[in-house]
């Protein structure tokens, strides 16, 4: 668990301004390693140091870094994660491509420097290729071009596919794709649009 926590420091340096600590002795137990990080960080603007505080599901899946994630717990996590989908309430699930786009583009929000209530944007191409036209694009993520044009068009896919922006966890137990909807990243309507640009079939990602 302690090279968890230190995983957690490196990724939370968006949350706040570092302050300068003296470094760690060796085998310091987890609540030092944890004592020391908050120590580290002090709150600046919208960014408050509870983003520090991992939720029950990161707390479960951070206990398995490393090894093999046994499949009655990932079930589990997944049952959980499904059940709590909350789907669109006009029944529509698909938006405006063309925003979607933007979303998908856009990696702000939630920075300290953010106006708090601004809109996030979705920033997905850091780790999936869309549209083939972008050229930059991570591959953290598997490849999204052709997502609808692959996997048609049917119920089904619309709602496998907003269970799993919604929250990933729906379908794959302790991945790291972000809950976007349970987590409220994005709005219902950023959702919709976010959903246009994968399953229209007029969206670049699938020409």
């Amino acid at each position: 668990m302690k090279t968890n926590i230190r995983l957690l420091a490196a990724a939370m340096i968006g949350a706040g301004s570092m302050i300068a600590q003296p470094a760690l002795a060796a085998g310091s137990s987890d609540a030092e390693v944890a004592a020391a990080i908050k120590g580290s960080f002090k709150e600046r603007g919208q960014a408050k140091l509870d983003r520090l505080e991992q939720t029950d599901l990161q707390r479960e899946c951070s206990s398995y870094k490393g090894k093999e994630l046994p499949l009655a717990v990932s079930d589990r996590i997944q049952k959980k994660a499904l059940a709590e989908v909350r789907y669109p309430a006009d029944g529509k699930f698909l938006g405006d491509w063309q925003k979607g786009e933007r979303i998908a583009q856009s990696g702000r929000g939630f920075q300290y420097n953010d106006k708090p209530g601004s809109t996030a944007g979705g920033n997905c191409y850091a780790c999936h290729q869309l549209a083939a036209h972008e050229v930059s694009f991570g591959n953290i993520g598997p490849s999204l071009h052709n997502y609808g044009k692959l996997r048609g068009y049917s119920p089904e896919v619309v709602k496998y596919t907003w269970a799993r922006i919604w929250n990933p966890h729906s379908f794959k137990a302790c991945n790291q794709m972000p809950r976007f909807g349970e987590a409220g990243i994005l709005t219902e309507e950023q959702l919709k649009d976010v959903m246009a640009l994968l399953l229209d079939p007029e969206s670049p990602v699938n020409k």
